[in-house]
C-alpha cells in the first residue's frame, strides 16, 4: 500500500498530462468524495481530476434525482476547487455508463502518452472482475485503489489472476507509463460518510450540516430533493 507522500512525485516535473478519472452517482455529492478528489490530485501530481457522474449505472439501481441534478450539485459543490472537473461526458452518452467507454473518451482527449488513472474505492475494487471488460480497463489506464485500514482480507482469485503482475507500490513507478498498472493508495482523509445515510437524513428531517458542501445543501433545500 502506498501512503500520500507529497515529496515522492513533485508536480510541476512531468511533461504529459496526468488526469484522472474518479465516477460515482454522487447522489448527491458530498465531502468525503471531494476530499477524496483532492488528496489524490495531490498524492498523483494531477493536471485534473474528473469527477464523472454516472447516467445509467450499470452495477445500482438508478438514482433518485436526475442526472442533471446531480451534475448541478456536484458543480456547486466543486465551485472554483482548483484541479476538480464535473465532467458530463456519461450523461451525453445513451445506455450504461461503462468505465471503458469513459477511459476511452478521456484517451482520445488526452492522447496516447497522457497518464490516465481510474480511481475505485476498495468495494468497488473487489467487484472489478464483474465490471465491462475488465481487462480493457488496464489497457486504457492505470488503477488506484483507494485503500481503507479496515480491508484487508485476500483477494478473490478472479481479481488476483486479473490483477498479475500489475501493480506497484509508488506513484513513480505507476506514472512510468501510460496505462496497465495497479497502485493502493491510502489517503490521509478516510471520512466516513455515506450517500445512502444523508438520503435517509433529508427524508426524516435530521441536519446534513458539515456532512456535504453548504452550496449543495442549499441546493437541495431549493429544488426539494431527496423527499418522500
Amino acid at each position: 500500500m502506498c501512503v500520500v507522500d507529497r515529496g515522492s512525485d513533485p508536480k510541476g516535473t512531468h511533461s504529459v498530462p496526468r488526469v484522472a478519472m474518479l465516477g460515482g452517482t454522487f447522489d448527491p455529492v458530498h465531502l468525503g468524495h471531494l476530499r477524496s478528489a483532492v488528496e489524490l490530485h495531490e498524492a498523483l501530481g494531477l493536471d485534473r481530476v474528473h469527477l464523472i457522474p454516472a447516467h445509467v449505472p450499470p452495477h445500482r439501481e438508478a438514482p433518485g434525482v436526475s442526472s442533471a441534478q446531480r451534475l448541478a450539485m456536484l458543480k456547486a459543490g466543486i465551485g472554483d476547487t482548483s484541479g476538480l472537473v464535473a465532467d458530463d461526458r456519461e450523461l451525453r452518452r445513451d445506455g450504461p455508463s461503462y468505465s471503458t467507454d469513459t477511459l476511452a473518451s478521456l484517451r482520445e482527449e488526452f492522447g496516447q502518452q497522457a497518464r490516465i488513472v481510474m480511481a475505485v474505492g476498495h468495494d468497488a475494487f473487489l467487484n472489478l472482475t464483474s465490471w465491462h471488460e475488465p481487462a480493457r480497463l488496464f489497457a486504457l489506464a492505470h488503477v488506484v485503489v483507494i485503500d481503507r485500514p479496515d480491508h484487508l482480507s485476500p483477494l478473490p482469485t478472479a481479481l488476483t489472476e486479473l490483477i498479475g503482475d500489475r501493480e506497484v507500490d509508488t506513484v513513480r513507478a505507476l506514472l512510468a507509463t501510460p496505462a496497465g498498472g495497479l497502485l493502493r493508495l491510502s489517503l490521509p482523509s478516510r471520512m466516513a460518510i455515506s450517500a445512502t445515510d444523508i438520503r435517509q437524513r433529508l427524508i426524516d428531517g435530521r441536519s446534513v450540516r458539515y456532512l456535504l458542501p453548504e452550496a449543495v445543501e442549499q441546493y437541495i433545500q431549493i429544488h426539494h430533493l431527496y423527499r418522500q
